[in-house]
C-alpha cells in the first residue's frame, strides 16, 4: 500500500492513490540499477570499513535504498537535497561520483570535501546536494532554509529535507514546521522511519509514532508512505514536491523503512532479532521487489546479472581510487574555514 493514512485533511490535499501506479520497464530498471548502484556501495564501504582504510563514524544505508531513490526520480534540476550523516546513498541518488565519496570516506583528495570531511560531511554544489549533517536535525532547519532562498527569489525549486525518526523529537525541527507553515516554504520534509533511533525502539522514544501527525499543529499535510516500494515513495513525492510547487507551503512524508545494519558501523544491533531483519529481507527488500517484477515482465536474468557486474565493476573502481589517491597536504587543515 502507497499510503497508510493521511493527516490533515484539505479540499485542496494531494490524494496519494491506495495502490502504487505500476513502474514503465525503463523506470523499472533505472530504479533497479540505482537502488543496486548504493547497496553494493555500502556493502563496500562497510568491508574498508572493517579493514581500517575508513576512520570516524561510518553510517551505512542498505535497506533504505527505495526511500532515497524513489524521491530523486520526482525531482528536477535546480530541487536541493540535505541530510543527516545516513548520507551515502543521497549522494550517489543525486549523481555524485562513487569516487568522489568513497576518496572522501578514505579521507583522500579525490574527495567531495577535500577528505576532510569524512562519511557525513559532503556537499555538491553542482548536484544541488547541501549535505550529510552530523549534528541530529541540524538539517530540517537549513534545509527550511533553503526553502526560504526558494521564496525570496521567486523560482519554483523545492527542498528535500531528510531526517529519521530520532530526529523527529528534536526542538528545531518544529521550530522548522511552524516557520515553513507560516511563510508557505517549498520544502518537502522526508523522515525516514527505520524504527530504530540509534538503539530504542520508536514506541519507547515517541509519544505520537505516526510521523505523519508531527505537522498537525502547523497546519502540515502529511502522509505515511511505504518506504520499502519504490513505486510508492515516487508517486507520494510526486504529488508532495506538486503541492509545494504550487505555493501551497510543506508537506510532510514518513517513509515506513528498515535499515538491515546496525545505527553505525560499531553498532552490534543486539536490541532486535536476526529473525525480524530477515523476515525484512524476505518479504519486503526493495531491490528484490523490482527484480521480481523486472523477471515477471520478462527482462532476463542475464541482462539484470550485467547490470549489478557493471554496478560492482564502479564500485570496485572506486575503493581503488579512493586508496591509491593521496591524502590532503596538511597546509590544507587551514583552507576552507572560516576563522
Amino acid at each position: 500500500m502507497a499510503v497508510l493514512r493521511k493527516t490533515v485533511e484539505k479540499e485542496s490535499t494531494p490524494k496519494a492513490s491506495r495502490s502504487p501506479p505500476d513502474f514503465t520497464k525503463a523506470q523499472e530498471l533505472a530504479a533497479f540499477r540505482d537502488m543496486l548502484l548504493i547497496r553494493r556501495f555500502e556493502e563496500k564501504a562497510g568491508q574498508l570499513y572493517g579493514m581500517g582504510a575508513i576512520g570516524g563514524f561510518c553510517h551505512l544505508y542498505i535497506g533504505q535504498e527505495a526511500v532515497v531513490v524513489g524521491m530523486q526520480m520526482a525531482l528536477k534540476p535546480g530541487d536541493q537535497v540535505i541530510t543527516g550523516y545516513r548520507d551515502h546513498g543521497h549522494m550517489l541518488a543525486c549523481g555524485m561520483e562513487a569516487n568522489g565519496v568513497m576518496a572522501e570516506l578514505t579521507g583522500r583528495r579525490g574527495g567531495y570535501s577535500k577528505g576532510k570531511g569524512g562519511s557525513m560531511h559532503m556537499f555538491s554544489m553542482e548536484k544541488n546536494f547541501f549535505g550529510g549533517h552530523g549534528i541530529v536535525g541540524a538539517q530540517v532547519s537549513l534545509g527550511t532554509g533553503l526553502a526560504f532562498a526558494n521564496r525570496y527569489r521567486g523560482n519554483d525549486f523545492v527542498s528535500i529535507a531528510y531526517f529519521g525518526d530520532g530526529a523527529s523529537n528534536q526542538g528545531q525541527v518544529y521550530e522548522s514546521f511552524n516557520m515553513a507553515s507560516l511563510w508557505k516554504l517549498p520544502v518537502v520534509y522526508v523522515i525516514e522511519n527505520n524504527r530504530y533511533a540509534m538503539g530504542t525502539s520508536v514506541t519507547r522514544s515517541s509519544a505520537q509514532t505516526d510521523f505523519s501527525r508531527r505537522g498537525i499543529s502547523f497546519d502540515i499535510p502529511g502522509e505515511q508512505v511505504d518506504g520499502m516500494d519504490v513505486r510508492a515513495v515516487k508517486a507520494a513525492g510526486d504529488e508532495a514536491v506538486a503541492w509545494c510547487r504550487a505555493g501551497n507551503g510543506p508537506f510532510i512524508l514518513e517513509m515506513q523503512t528498515y535499515r538491515y545494519r546496525g545505527h553505525s558501523m560499531s553498532d552490534p544491533a543486539k536490541y532486535r532479532t536476526r529473525e525480524e531483519v530477515e523476515k525484512i529481507r524476505h518479504d519486503q527488500d526493495p531491490i528484490e521487489q523490482v527484480r521480481n517484477r523486472l523477471l515477471a515482465a520478462k527482462v532476463s536474468e542475464q541482462e539484470l546479472k550485467a547490470i549489478d557486474a557493471e554496478v560492482r565493476e564502479i564500485v570496485n573502481a572506486s575503493a581503488d581510487f579512493a586508496q591509491r589517491d593521496p591524502e590532503p597536504d596538511p597546509s590544507e587543515l587551514w583552507t576552507d574555514v572560516y576563522r
